[in-house]
Parts: C-alpha cells; structure tokens; sequence
C-alpha cells in the first residue's frame, strides 16, 4: 500500500491522490443496484494526460488493478471498485480544449459534462445531439465507456455515431490515438469504435474528437393517451411505418404515469393505461403532430393533446422526465434496459406486467419507443431479503424475455457486473472468447476494470 501510494505520488500534483477510507468509500459504487463492489486502495484525480500516463505504468509495474470513472452515473455496476484497486476519476480533465465550426466537431477531455458541451456548442449554433437522461451530470468519458443513447436517439442516433477520434492511455502507459478528424475515413481497424462501449476494460480515454450538428428548431410536442400498452404500441409502429421521424418518441405504461401523477398532480385520468409523448423538430413540426395525432387516435387514443408551442411542449415532456424520481417515491428501485424490435415492444410491454403479476413486484416501464429500447424499472423493498430475492428473479425474466423477442440485454446502460452473466447468452460462445482474447490484447495484465463486461 505504501509502496503504491509512494510510487503515485511521484508523478501526481498535491490534492490528486486520496487514501483516506471515509473518502475512498464514496467511490465504490456507481448508480446500480445487485452489484457488488471492493474497497479501493486509492483514488486518484489527474488532470493531464502524462498524469494518467504515470498512473497506469505505476498500476502495470505493481500489478494493481485500476477501475476508470466518471461521474459515476451508470446504471451496471460498470464503475464499481474492486478490493486494493486504483480508482481512476476522470472528472477533473474537463477541458473542452476546442470547438469547430467548420468541421463541425469539438475536441473534449472525458470529465466534460454532457449539457456543458451542448450548450457550448450552442453558442455556435450547433449542438451534441447524445443526451442520456443524466446529462447535467454525466460526462463525455462515461457516455464513451456504455455506448450512451438518450431520449433524441430515435433522430439522430447513439454516442458510437459521434465519436471520430479517441486519444487512449493504455495499461501500459501508451498513449494511442485513433480515428480522425475528418467527415470520413476508412484507413485500418476501426479501431474507435471497438473502444466506445468498452466500458473502461481496454484503455482509459484521455481525449475525443465528436461530431457537432446543426442545431435543430425547437420542437413542438404532443401527448397521447391510451387504453392499453397494446393500443400505444401499435400507434408507434403506424408512425414509424408511415416514414416519420419524430425527435423525440417515449411511451410510459400505467404504473408510470399513476405515478408521475401522484407526485406532479398532473391531472391524467386513472384510465390511462399507456401515455405517448411524441415531438418534431422539423420545418413543419405542427403539421407534422397533426397527421400522427391522426393515427394515435386511429390506433384507439382516447385523447390527444398537441402542444401550440415550446413552452407547452416543456410541459407535456415533463411528464416523462419526472417519471424516474416519481418511481424513486415507492421503494427501492432497480433499472433494467432491454431493447427490442419496434414490432415487438407490444409484447414486451405485456411480458413485463405479466413477470410482475407472477412475482407479486410493481414494475412500472418507461420506453424510447422510437427504437425499441424499454426500461422496465423493478420497485421493492431492499430490507425485505425475500422481495429482494423476487426483484432479482424479475430482472432476469426480463432480460430472458428481452432475447426471446430477438432483443438486446442492454440498449444503452452497458454489461458492468450487473448483466455480465448473460453476455454470452445474447452473444454466444464464439464471440464471447473473440472478446476476451481482445481484451488480452489491450490489457494482457488483466487490470482495467477487471471482472466487468466481458
């Protein structure tokens, strides 16, 4: 221990290396339940790339296991300690070191937050389109390391869609630059997109080169109520199948909005089954709610409320962005976040409610219906051993049910810990040893992020 802490020390600025216990503590765990998590020997803060150059030989010289975070946001166990490891925090190099109109990127450190960028962005007229539900906290690093999505993806797509360039300290200390800056290139592996999504197991970013876009107009909303899930559901294939692409497209089932309504007095009718918030951001975004209003009500909504501008629409979405806090109020909860085929979120939906009635669970679902991403949230009480045992069981029937209807066991959050046990089920034998023997590749000592993903 004292010969690691020495050994970092040397290469470290005053302040940038913790050990007390009661501080390291805070650093164990990031946002997800059913995870474990060691205790680390250390926490380290550097702010250059030649500091993190320093740490990871120190770690490979010594042999010692060195787990990267960010804001600690994630909902996997991704970021989670283990016992004597070097917690790698990434959030003091926050630097956006440039933006680019004419190319249209920005070079940021890792520690940058997401809505920090987009609004710096903004000033140019331009935005970072990627916007996870935690995008006042979480940072550029971390949406890296998952792969984040976002409420918008259903338009302009996922974090890997924007990420043209990476700078990476390896666990050897290398420091490996890859992609570009330019709108296109195809020279070599693509080795970029092999490192978005790896959840800090093959190299520490240090760097990234992101794609910017024009910013959009603002968008204009509507909500859409429902008898049933079935019923929403159908209505978000007609939309998709009729050529539109709206900006933004979430669906939350009864026991969501029951829930938002208890704590925002929004007034929705305890009818509701299914509530459908759609938005256009488009030349024509009025005309364009029109026609999809027409086809909710088509599919059988009782209601459709289409907001007549951007204040409206802030009002509408509120519903949707308050439904995680809203479900927080009833116990202890647990998020999944299984994607499925458009087609056949309908019987997603169904397949949830029914894992719930059989475990005697309440789980209410929240969905980027545009892509078929579902985030069934299981609510329980974490003192109770035996609901925590029913808890366990429904997320894993939620997964199982995921694969059966052709889907993924994770849309945007990552493996981490906490689904590292199906990997190989989604993927299969072949390509889970492929994934490893990558791994030794990058990191042939074992020590990034041991024990997660794959």
């Amino acid at each position: 221990m004292s010969d690691l802490t020495d050994r970092l020390a040397e290469g470290l600025p005053a302040g940038a290396l913790v050990v007390d216990p009661d501080v390291t503590a805070a650093y164990r765990y990031d946002m997800a339940g059913f995870c474990e998590a060691g205790a680390p020997a250390v926490v380290v803060f550097p702010e250059t790339v030649e500091q993190v150059q320093h740490i990871m030989r120190t770690a490979t010289e010594l042999r010692v296991p060195v787990v990267p975070q960010g804001a600690r946001t994630g909902l996997s166990g991704g970021a989670n300690a283990v016992d004597d490891c070097i917690v790698l925090s990434m959030v003091k190099m926050n630097r956006i070191l440039e933006l680019d109109p004419v190319n249209r990127i920005a070079v940021v450190e890792p520690g940058v937050v997401n809505a920090e960028l987009s609004r710096a962005a903004g000033k140019l007229g331009l935005t970072y389109p990627p916007d996870p539900s935690s995008w006042e906290s979480c940072t550029i690093g971390g949406n890296i390391g998952t792969g984040a999505g976002g409420l918008c993806c259903v338009k302009y797509g996922v974090t890997s869609e924007y990420v043209l360039g990476l700078d990476v300290v390896l666990a050897d200390g290398r420091l490996l630059s890859t992609g570009r800056r330019t709108a296109k290139g195809v020279a070599g592996y693509d080795l970029t997109r092999l490192l978005v999504g790896s959840e800090g197991t093959l190299g520490v970013v240090v760097r990234a080169v992101v794609a910017l876009r024009p910013a959009p107009a603002p968008q204009l909303a509507l909500a859409a109520e429902f008898p049933s899930t079935d019923a929403a559901c159908a209505a978000v294939c007609e939309v998709m199948a009729r050529g539109f692409t709206p900006s933004l497209m979430e669906l939350m089932d009864t026991v969501t909005v029951r829930a938002v309504n208890d704590l925002a007095q929004m007034g929705l009718p305890e009818s509701t089954q299914a509530l459908l918030l759609v938005a256009f951001d488009g030349p024509h975004p009025a005309a364009e709610l029109a026609a999809v209003g027409e086809l909710c009500l088509a599919a059988g909504a009782t209601e459709v409320v289409p907001a007549e501008d951007q204040a409206e629409s802030e009002m509408l979405l509120q519903a949707r962005r308050l439904s995680l806090t809203a479900l927080d109020r009833l116990g202890t909860t647990m998020i999944d976040d299984v994607a499925v085929p458009r087609s056949r979120m309908a019987e997603m939906l169904s397949g949830v409610a029914a894992i719930a009635e059989r475990c005697d669970l309440t789980i209410g679902v929240v969905c980027h219906a545009g892509d078929g991403n579902t985030h069934p949230i299981v609510i329980f009480d974490a003192d109770d051993p035996e609901q925590a045992a029913r808890a366990k069981q429904s997320f894993d029937e939620i997964m199982g049910l995921g694969l059966e209807l052709g889907g993924t066991i994770t849309g945007e959050h990552g493996v981490g810990l906490l689904k590292r046990d199906w990997l190989e089920r989604e993927l299969g034998p072949v390509a889970v040893e492929l994934q490893r023997q990558l791994k030794s590749v990058f990191d042939p000592l074992g020590i990034l992020n041991p024990g997660k993903a794959v």
